[in-house]
C-alpha cells in the first residue's frame, strides 16, 4: 500500500510539472508576440499577444499550486522551523512532530471539503474566465484530489509509520 501511495504521488508532481512546463511555454509565445509586435510597429503591423493569457495562466496554476504537496509531504519534504524544539528530549521532539502531523491533517482535511464545496458552487454558479470563457469548475478537481492524497499520505504517516516518510 505504501508503494502505491508514493507512486501515485510522485505521478502526480509528474503531471504537475508538465503543467508547469506548459505555463512556460505559453508565456514565452506570449512574451515573444510582444517583442515582435515591437519590431512589427516599425513597419506599421501588429502582432497580438494570446489572448486569454491571463485567464489560462491563472486557471492552470490553480491546479497546479496544490499538486505539489502530497509529494514534498511523503518525503517529508516540508519547511521545518525548530528554534527551540532541537534542544528538547528526543521523545518531545517526536511528540511534537505527531502533534503537527495530526494539526496538518485536520487542517488539509478541511480545505479539501471546502475546496470540494467551492468546485460545487462554481459549478451551481455557471463560472466561466472572463476571457476565454472557460468553465470554471473543472479547474477546481486537481486541488480536491491533490488534498485527498495529501490526506492519505498525512494519515499514512501518522498512523502507520508514526511521523517517518513514505519508503515504498
Amino acid at each position: 500500500m505504501e508503494a502505491l501511495i508514493k507512486k501515485a504521488c510522485l505521478w502526480w508532481v509528474y503531471l504537475s510539472g508538465v503543467l508547469l512546463l506548459v505555463i512556460v511555454l505559453v508565456t514565452v509565445i506570449n512574451i515573444s508576440a510582444f517583442g515582435l509586435d515591437r519590431i512589427a510597429r516599425l513597419f506599421d503591423m501588429n502582432v497580438s499577444g494570446l489572448s486569454g493569457y491571463e485567464d489560462f495562466v491563472r486557471l492552470t496554476i490553480s491546479c497546479i499550486a496544490l499538486m505539489f504537496f502530497p509529494w514534498a509531504q511523503a518525503q517529508r519534504g516540508h519547511i521545518a522551523v525548530d528554534f527551540f524544539a532541537n534542544k528538547f528530549s528526543t521523545k518531545l521532539q517526536q511528540r511534537l512532530d505527531m502533534f503537527w502531523l495530526g494539526l496538518t491533517l485536520i487542517l488539509v482535511m478541511f480545505l479539501g471539503v471546502l475546496m470540494f464545496y467551492g468546485m460545487l458552487e462554481s459549478k451551481e454558479d455557471g463560472a466561466l474566465s472572463p476571457i476565454l470563457g472557460w468553465t470554471e469548475w473543472p479547474f477546481y478537481i486537481p486541488g480536491v484530489i491533490s488534498l485527498f492524497l495529501w490526506t492519505i499520505v498525512l494519515a499514512y504517516q501518522l498512523f502507520i509509520n508514526k511521523g517517518e516518510k513514505l519508503n515504498g
